[in-house]
């Protein structure tokens, strides 16, 4: 049930802040305000917030600073809600720990697709629907338990996001096999795959940062140029 999640909405229009929860709320989901990155994290640490909404431009903390600070001890899905449009822009969001990237003004029906799918992949983590979730995936130094939803790296566990884990399990799976960035995404995101090169691009970079010695010369996961990515077989 949609009233089982919370939504943390921030955004230093209050105006926003109204209308984008009212949608929620309707949805009936409940939601929690607040109006800059510090007024958010102290939201999150008292409350259990299951999904942030967060723009980027606010006074106090900006929205960037405060994903760095969440992404510090917390896997909860971000999504940026951003006047800025521009790739760099998208991916900067991405590349600090931010799950998607939503542009000012939005369709709030798409938000709210949005909003449902990130839930789900999040929750998912916790589910017993997962097909095998009780194997162990091994591969070189690469430890998956899809049981407790945890990678490891030559036995050191590996902080992910809900996105990350979700690609990372679809490769680790797969391994040797290349998934091009548009299958990759429909997988992972549930959505038709649209201009998404650079989100898969990011989120690819991400986890390359967190299992690879040396994320310039990956000994694991790999870009086959011009098709896709894929985990190498060991």
């Amino acid at each position: 049930m949609n009233s089982d999640y919370s939504i943390l909405i921030t955004d230093d229009d209050r105006d926003i802040v109204r209308a984008i929860s009212i949608y929620l709320e309707n949805e009936g989901y409940r939601t929690y305000k607040a109006y800059d990155g510090m007024e958010a994290l102290d939201i999150i640490s008292s409350k259990q917030i299951h999904l942030l909404l967060i723009d980027i431009m606010m006074p106090r903390m900006d929205g960037l600073s405060a994903i760095m600070k969440l992404r510090a001890d917390k896997n909860i899905p971000v999504i940026i809600l951003s006047a800025k449009s521009e790739d760099t822009d998208k991916i900067l969001g991405l590349s600090i720990g931010a799950d998607d990237y939503v542009t000012k003004p939005f369709n709030p029906q798409e938000l709210i697709a949005r909003c449902r799918a990130q839930l789900r992949r999040y929750t998912d983590l916790g589910s017993i629907s997962t097909a095998k979730s009780g194997m162990t995936v091994t591969n070189g130094a690469l430890c998956l338990d899809r049981e407790q939803k945890q990678l490891y790296v030559s036995g050191d566990a590996v902080k992910l996001t809900a996105t990350e884990y979700k690609i990372i399990e679809l490769l680790m799976t797969n391994a040797g096999r290349v998934f091009p960035a548009e299958e990759i995404y429909e997988r992972v995101w549930n959505e038709d795959a649209y201009a998404c090169e650079n989100t898969v691009m990011v989120h690819i970079r991400r986890i390359r940062e967190k299992i690879e010695i040396n994320p310039r010369e990956p000994e694991y996961l790999k870009v086959v140029w011009g098709i896709g990515y894929k985990i190498e077989k060991k």
